[in-house]
Parts: C-alpha cells; structure tokens; sequence
C-alpha cells in the first residue's frame, strides 16, 4: 500500500529537503538534546533494538548508536536519511535508514523494537486522524511491553520563540490565527517555520490515552530552560550541569510543562 503524497506532505519533505544541516545542528548541546537523553538514559540500553521515525538527519539515532544500540533511522527525508547515513559511516557505527511516511512506517520497516521515538511526525501530522495512524503504525512495530517516546511541539512555543528571537512577530498580521487559538487554550495547525502542528498542553494525554499504553512521563524535553537558554548555555559546565540536574528533578511536574517547546510523552506499551 502506497499513501498518495499531498501538497503539505510535500512542503514539510521539500523544507528539511533544502537544509539538512541546519536541522544536524539545530539541537546540538542544546537543553533540548541533553535532557531527551537523560530521559533515554533511564531507559535504553546497550543492545536494545531502536526505531527512530521522524528522527530527522540522525542526531539521535547516531547518539543511541553509539552507545551500542541497533538503530533504524526513518525520516520523510531523503536527504536526511542520507545525511544519517553518511555520519554513520564516518563514525564508523552502524546505521540502518528507511525514507518514507511516519503514516506507512508499519509497512516500510519489518521487525520488532524495544523501543520507539516518534520524535518529528506529530510537529507536521496537521489533521488528528493522521497522528493516530502514525502512532498506530509505530506501536505495531513495538515490542510487547516496549517503550514509545512521542514528542509534541507545546502551543507555547511560539511565543517563547517570539520572545527570545523576533518580538515584532506579536504584530504581526499573519499570526493572529495562533494567537487567538493560543488565547482560547486550543491547539494550532497551519503556518509556521513549515506546516507544523502546535498542541495545547492539556490535549496530549486525553490523545494518547486511547492507545494501549501505560504512562511513564510527561515532561518537557528543555525543562525550564529555553526562556533563558542562551544565558544558561553560556555558563561554565559546572553550572550548566546543575541546571540539567534540577531541569530533571522537575521533570514530572505539571506546573512547568508551560516553560519547555517541546514536550515528550513517554509510554509504555500494555
């Protein structure tokens, strides 16, 4: 079975097409990284079988490789599965890559994981039908009591980015649809850096309580840090260390979740 390509599917495919390398060091000894592997920490092991669907150029894929995991890349990117495979192999680790739909994922990678990160899909899935299917399909390659780590885009993201890099963009004409969905606590999908998809932080776990999962976390991939980021990141090891420690004694802690971009739900299955 193929899924006929559509014109937003083709955009979002087209924009990381167009700019591998920025998306390689886009998260690279950000808060963002170094705290998603805390998380992975707790739970995969050496030898574990990974798929990484939506993982992009491979940063955590070559990360998990490296620590002695089998590791399958998946990405709507060809020139991203490229670029993995290429780090890969100057890395001298092992790499498998698959190109295609987060959707078909099911259908385009035999086998079965310990554990599955769907880490890109549900920023682009714009149409809520379709992150279920893309769920779906990745827990049908999920080993019986197997871990997924689904990563959303928090609705607050855009006005952490606002704030941090572009504060004119709050008079902006064209944003006033994400605002005025920001204000009424609803989640957002349309125009972004590409078609992206931003949820409200209280409809991720009623949509994830319809699949067969058991809830490990909740948290957010930059803790508290991204408002103050570079500020933080600028400090010496030391600090930063105590600053991801503390992110990390947070990290369950509801009452935060609205300081992070990204949140990841962690779940295992039943």
């Amino acid at each position: 079975m193929s899924l006929q390509i559509d014109e937003t599917t083709k955009t979002i495919r087209d924009y990381y097409n167009a700019d591998v390398e920025t998306e390689w060091t886009r998260i690279a000894n950000r808060p963002e990284f170094l705290l998603t592997n805390r998380m992975f920490n707790r739970y995969i092991k050496a030898g574990d079988t990974v798929l990484d669907i939506g993982g992009g150029p491979g940063r955590y894929s070559l990360e998990l490789a490296k620590k002695g995991c089998d590791v399958t890349l998946f990405d709507l990117s060809p020139e991203n599965t490229k670029f993995g495979a290429k780090q890969a192999e100057l890395q001298g680790m092992a790499l498998k890559t698959v190109t295609g739909d987060a959707r078909l994922v099911d259908e385009l990678v035999s086998g079965q994981f310990d554990h599955i990160l769907l880490m890109g899909p549900m920023y682009h899935l714009l149409e809520e039908p379709d992150r279920i299917k893309a769920v779906n399909a990745a827990l049908k390659l999920l080993k019986p009591s197997g871990i997924i780590y689904v990563s959303f885009i928090n609705m607050i993201a855009g006005i952490i980015y606002y704030a941090k890099y572009a504060p004119e963009a709050i008079i902006i004409p064209n944003e006033t649809e994400y605002q005025e969905r920001l204000l009424a606590q609803k989640s957002y999908s349309g125009d972004a850096f590409t078609k992206a998809f931003f949820i409200a932080q209280s409809e991720i776990l009623p949509f994830m309580s319809q699949f067969p999962l058991e809830k490990l976390h909740l948290f957010g991939q930059e803790g508290i840090l991204s408002p103050n980021e570079s500020n933080i990141m600028s400090q010496p090891p030391e600090v930063i260390n105590a600053w991801l420690d503390l992110c990390e004694q947070l990290w369950d802690r509801e009452d935060v979740l609205s300081w992070a971009e990204h949140l990841m739900y962690v779940g295992r299955l039943r």
